[in-house]
């Protein structure tokens, strides 16, 4: 089961997030405040948090950035009526990693969820899983159906990349800046060889494709029936 603490000072607004919760199988775990749910966080195992910003006693901002100093991953998701771009910088600065405004709509709330578990499971096991795939981060290898495929490391973290963030598009730019670095003398076409190399060795797989985002770069789109 998936532990997520909610907390929010409004009775309502807990009662909703948790009916929501449940609603997709989660358990939902409720703090009226930052020092309510760090005696929580002590007893409890949790893998995700939403977070209000303005309550009583410890506020969302001081909430996250406990946390964070405690060197506490957990992902949070910050949910505010505050909709100025400061407070979500002070947000993001605070620790939290996504930020919503209120009111929430429920679908999007559930993918941002779903997200931010994929992401931190990623990071906890250095591996990403999608259908019969798995993708080694530490070996830069991909098994499917148990048979083990190791690319060469280029290759392998333009592919992890974009399964990481499922139809988030990234441009040629940055990809280069983040795989071959900015000190790299190679050039942008370098991105499309790549995937084109990974085109044609995974090409006949359904798990998922690489597509072409005209005059921007590239995205992975996941088939959800194979997750």
């Amino acid at each position: 089961m998936i532990n997520i603490l909610v907390v929010d000072d409004n009775p309502n607004a807990r009662k909703l997030y948790e009916f929501i919760l449940a609603k997709e199988h989660y358990t939902p775990i409720l703090a009226e405040d930052g020092l309510q749910a760090l005696d929580i966080l002590d007893k409890k195992h949790i893998d995700l948090i939403l977070l209000d910003i303005m309550m009583p006693n410890m506020d969302g901002f001081t909430f996250a950035k406990e946390l964070r100093n405690a060197d506490i991953t957990t992902p949070i998701l910050m949910i505010s009526a505050k909709d100025a771009a400061t407070d979500k910088r002070d947000g993001f600065l605070a620790g939290t990693d996504d930020y919503m405004v209120k009111p929430v709509d429920e679908v999007e709330l559930l993918l941002r969820i779903k997200a931010l578990l994929r992401r931190a499971k990623i990071a906890t096991e250095k591996a990403l899983h999608i259908g019969a795939f798995t993708l080694r981060y530490d070996s830069f290898s991909v098994l499917i159906n148990n048979e083990e495929h190791v690319l060469p490391r280029k290759e392998f973290l333009v592919l992890y990349k974009l399964l990481s963030y499922p139809n988030k598009t990234f441009t040629r730019t940055q990809l280069m800046d983040e795989i071959w670095s900015m000190e790299s003398e190679s050039e942008e076409r370098t991105v499309d060889v790549h995937i084109n190399r990974l085109r044609e060795k995974f090409g006949n797989y359904d798990e998922f494709k690489i597509v072409t985002v005209r005059g921007l770069g590239y995205k992975a789109v996941i088939n959800e029936e194979k997750q």
